[in-house]
């Protein structure tokens, strides 16, 4: 007999339309419908069954609670919704789903959305009382389906995010370092709590920051480390002033939607060091690790009205706009927002 919840998102199916919680043996099939929808929307699949594996396998995140498979009546996989409550306050859980584009245009992403906001709502017993609870989507910003399902359901935009890209025809330019610094990899630091906490220091700065036990954050980490197939500690670049971290550049070899892109998954410098040149030392030295490794292009992922500046640092490097997201966040608790919004909340 099915759960009450999945009766729910049964009710609000077409006719003859099935769902269930995803299976580990459902990868190539998820990962399929995922490469059909990129496929429409920017022209060229941008998904792999080992980075979903990575998401899939987290210790956090249940496939039987936080996905749900939505099955036409012959079978073909229609869509995929998936909910991340996965940090120990989570007030902003993040609900990413896909409609093949097949069926878009009969309830699917309002069905999905309307299971995914039933899960969201289950985290309140998990964050303080007085939390102001939101779900958040995001969308590609020249898709306008997508915007529309989103608004459709009552979801409000509320800011964008940028991927930016250097495409690099030559080697960067050698790095300025300020003085006292020097480069190092997490390969020879190979403290993964000093990182952490340097990384989360820089980036308590941030829109939406909102600071998380230091214990489930180092798990969190580790299993970063662990679970990522192309995990490098050599791309791992640590500004260091003597023992102390001052900056990080965490790199990948590929981004996890084009494997001929390098990737930056994290640049911050604490507040200490900035304003000392750091930050663009620390890209120009990943963007050559990355050009001497064969990476012809190099990309990273930005709030797009960073309360840091970082758009501008990043212009100056060289970098532009690949591509836009908007965000978008429906109120399910009204309260006292945990999240950094300003830096004037400090």
């Amino acid at each position: 007999m099915l759960a009450q919840k999945e009766h729910e998102l049964l009710m609000n199916l077409p006719v003859g339309f099935t769902a269930r919680p995803a299976t580990m043996s459902d990868l190539e099939i998820v990962v399929n419908l995922l490469n059909a929808c990129s496929e429409a929307q920017v022209g060229k699949p941008e998904h792999n069954v080992a980075d979903t594996r990575s998401e899939w396998i987290s210790e956090d995140f249940h496939l039987e609670t936080n996905t749900r498979l939505v099955f036409a009546p012959d079978g073909q996989l229609a869509g995929y919704i998936e909910v991340w409550d996965t940090n120990a306050i989570p007030v902003s859980p993040w609900v990413w789903g896909r409609t093949h584009p097949d069926y878009e245009g009969q309830g699917i992403g309002t069905a999905m959305l309307t299971w995914a906001e039933d899960r969201v709502r289950q985290v309140f017993p998990r964050v303080p009382d007085d939390a102001r609870v939101v779900m958040r989507c995001g969308a590609l910003s020249t898709h306008e389906s997508s915007k529309a399902l989103l608004t459709g359901y009552g979801l409000s935009p509320i800011r964008y995010f940028w991927t930016m890209v250097i495409d690099l025809a030559e080697a960067p330019p050698e790095p300025i370092w300020p003085e006292g610094i020097r480069i190092a990899t997490f390969a020879e630091v190979d403290d993964l709590t000093a990182v952490m906490r340097a990384t989360e220091d820089a980036f308590k700065d941030h829109w939406g920051y909102v600071e998380q036990p230091e214990e489930h954050e180092l798990r969190q980490w580790h299993e970063w480390v662990n679970n990522d197939p192309v995990f490098d500690a050599s791309l791992w670049f640590l500004a260091m002033d003597g023992n102390e971290i001052a900056g990080v550049s965490l790199c990948r070899i590929k981004s996890s939607h084009d494997p001929e892109m390098g990737w930056v998954n994290a640049l911050g410098v604490r507040r200490p060091y900035r304003r000392q040149g750091l930050a663009l030392a620390l890209l120009h030295h990943s963007f050559g690790e990355l050009y001497a490794r064969g990476k012809r292009k190099v990309g990273l992922g930005v709030d797009a009205q960073s309360l840091t500046g970082a758009t501008r640092l990043y212009e100056k490097a060289g970098m532009y706009i690949y591509r836009e997201y908007q965000d978008f966040e429906k109120e399910l608790r009204a309260g006292r927002d945990l999240s950094l919004q300003t830096l004037a909340d400090e």
